[in-house]
């Protein structure tokens, strides 16, 4: 909620300036080929529905594959409208024909959509013997892949008309709610009183970046802060919550889904038992971050840590980074890797394919979008500086690499599911902190990269765990009692999070409210696992990468651009890895583990 008493900014940061140039979609909300586009993809819709509808089962290989082809082509059309206007409108969600645009195209697209439904229904529908065989044809082998993923559904689709009501009302219901909440987060305020008195109003990232600042009163500041911004917003917020995760339940119900979280894992490719095993491997290693953050208290001198002094950066302050020299640090992490990656790293730059400054309306948080293969992808970023949004970049550049390399796949298979979909940009990460090591001779500095490194890992791993787990006991609770009051919500997720720090931090009863603000929940309900799974993936891809060198650069390459053409185990055995072995998880969480003890170690040599 904005005071009118104090002071409302946003300052745009060390990136001021740096804003994407979506020109390579369209030029502009009121561009007219964004509905010529839509009008001829439906048109060709219509042609397609006319030309094969009642016709999937008997059609030769040859047949089905150009049909197949036919369809991509029809998606690509739309998908480049679809990119542009979710990216114009995250980059200012207050203007009201950005959200306009956005509500237009998404009805636009379900028209398109329930056009061309029946393709997957009937394919789905057809018998297993006659689809294998029409699977191991040569003239599918390009489409084996998507083609069997559609068939994973078989048992969860509906009939055509049921698909087609689904699909028609979720643009008044589950894609409203989510716009709702992304208008309503990005227009939030948050009133902080500084060292010299004055009081500002600051977005989201502002308040959040102060987390990180040196000085303790300022950090309990911005949490405070945070805590009163997000309180003031609790009742409309929760009823989003409500809402969506009662729609899921609906939905889930219809669909034959026996868990809140199976119609995620069948998405990820991924067997139930598999993240099971994930998530049970990692609430195993909790003891890990209470001895870890044992250790930053006394590296900070406290008897123990407060929620606000979590994200406390140990040793010297650097200052702000600048963006220029974030740029410079990443490229040359990419480029000591191997130069192909600088090169794709490089074009985001070059082509202004990066929005990194704060703004009013602005969408918080960060993340690459892909677009269509004839265009690119666009990364979007709030940064303010710090040593962790330089992480943050170097994450994101790794999506957008990983998707450019990819882009070859084809629209249907550039993608991977999300079990896949930090691989590249995980990887990233560890480049540039390896890179900041080795060149790094003060073992105090050292010491500060390797514990923020280390608080990097814990919020991508045990973090990530400890929100799925909340969202377990959220749907779960949902189904069970109904409404659920903000209080109640409130404890579940501290219940979540509690087991994590053990007595190392204390969770004052206002972290209670810090799920309101995240929106994975909202966009991608148990997104946050596949986190865990990215960043225990990246640590056994560099356990490979330091015993066989450069041998494993071109298989490593070769596996961003082979994109969602195959399944994450198939993909990942051709780099010698098996995520099926029970004890894969334990090796990246050992060597977490091997971290903390080097820490503990730099700070008894200090």
């Amino acid at each position: 909620m904005v005071n009118t008493d104090a002071e409302t900014r946003t300052d745009p940061g060390p990136a001021a300036g740096v804003r994407w140039d979506l020109s390579d979609l369209y030029t502009g909300p009121d561009d007219p080929e964004i509905d010529r586009d839509l009008d001829a993809a439906m048109e060709d819709a219509q042609r397609f529905a006319e030309e094969y509808r009642g016709r999937i089962a008997e059609l030769s290989p040859e047949a089905l594959a150009s049909a197949v082809d036919a369809l991509e082509k029809i998606h690509e059309r739309a998908t480049a409208a679809a990119a542009f206007s979710q990216l114009i409108f995250a980059a200012d969600t207050a203007t009201p024909r950005h959200g306009a645009l956005l509500q237009h195209v998404q009805e636009r697209c379900t028209a398109l959509r329930t056009t061309l439904l029946f393709f997957q229904l009937e394919w789905v529908k057809l018998e297993d013997a006659p689809a294998t065989a029409l699977l191991d044809a040569p003239p599918l082998s390009g489409r084996r892949h998507f083609l069997a993923a559609l068939r994973r559904y078989r048992t969860h689709v509906l009939s055509e008309p049921e698909e087609r009501i689904l699909e028609e009302k979720t643009n008044t219901g589950g894609r409203a709610f989510s716009r709702f909440f992304d208008e309503l987060v990005a227009a939030m305020r948050f009133r902080i009183s500084g060292p010299d008195g004055t009081t500002r109003e600051l977005g989201e990232e502002e308040v959040l970046a102060l987390l990180y600042h040196t000085d303790r009163d300022q950090r309990r500041a911005a949490a405070d802060s945070l805590t009163q911004g997000l309180r003031a917003n609790a009742r409309p917020l929760t009823f989003v919550f409500n809402t969506l995760v009662q729609d899921k339940a609906v939905d889930d119900r219809l669909r034959g889904y026996a868990q809140p979280i199976a119609a995620r894992n069948l998405a990820n490719e991924i067997e139930d038992e598999s993240v099971d095993a994930l998530l049970e491997a990692c609430v195993g290693h909790y003891p890990l971050v209470v001895r870890y953050y044992r250790l930053k208290a006394r590296l900070l001198g406290l008897e123990r840590l407060e929620d606000y002094d979590r994200y406390a950066p140990i040793g010297v302050d650097t200052g702000a980074i600048g963006f220029d020299e974030a740029r410079q640090i990443v490229l040359a992490a990419y480029g000591d890797f191997a130069p192909e990656l600088e090169r794709a790293a490089t074009r985001f730059y070059e082509g202004r394919w990066i929005d990194a400054e704060l703004r009013p309306g602005k969408r918080g948080g960060a993340f690459c979008a892909s677009t269509v293969p004839d265009a690119h992808p666009y990364v979007m970023l709030n940064y303010t500086g710090n040593l962790r949004d330089v992480m943050t970049v170097a994450h994101e550049i790794g999506h957008g690499v990983h998707q450019y390399l990819a882009r070859e796949r084809g629209l249907f298979e550039q993608d991977t599911p999300l079990t896949m979909a930090e691989t590249a940009s995980v990887f990233g990460e560890m480049l540039v902190f390896r890179r900041l090591v080795r060149t790094e001779r003060d073992p105090k500095m050292r010491l500060a990269l390797l514990c923020g490194k280390l608080e990097d890992a814990f919020a991508t791993v045990f973090r990530q765990v400890a929100m799925t787990r909340f969202e377990e006991s959220l749907h779960e609770a949902r189904r069970t009692e109904g409404e659920l009051a903000i209080e109640r919500i409130n404890a579940l997720w501290m219940d979540a999070n509690r087991p994590m720090f053990g007595d190392s931090v204390n969770l004052r009863d206002d972290y209670g409210w810090w799920w309101l603000y995240i929106p994975h929940f909202v966009h991608s309900p148990f997104y946050c696992y596949a986190y865990a799974f990215g960043e225990l993936l990246v640590l056994a891809l560099l356990h490979r990468y330091d015993e066989e060198g450069d041998d494993f650069v071109p298989r490593y390459l070769d596996l961003l651009r082979a994109g969602g053409s195959d399944t994450p185990h198939a993909l990942l055995a051709r780099v010698g890895l098996d995520i099926t072995d029970p004890g894969f998880w334990n090796g990246g969480l050992q060597l977490l583990e091997d971290l903390v003890t080097e820490a503990e170690a730099l700070a008894a040599a200090d």
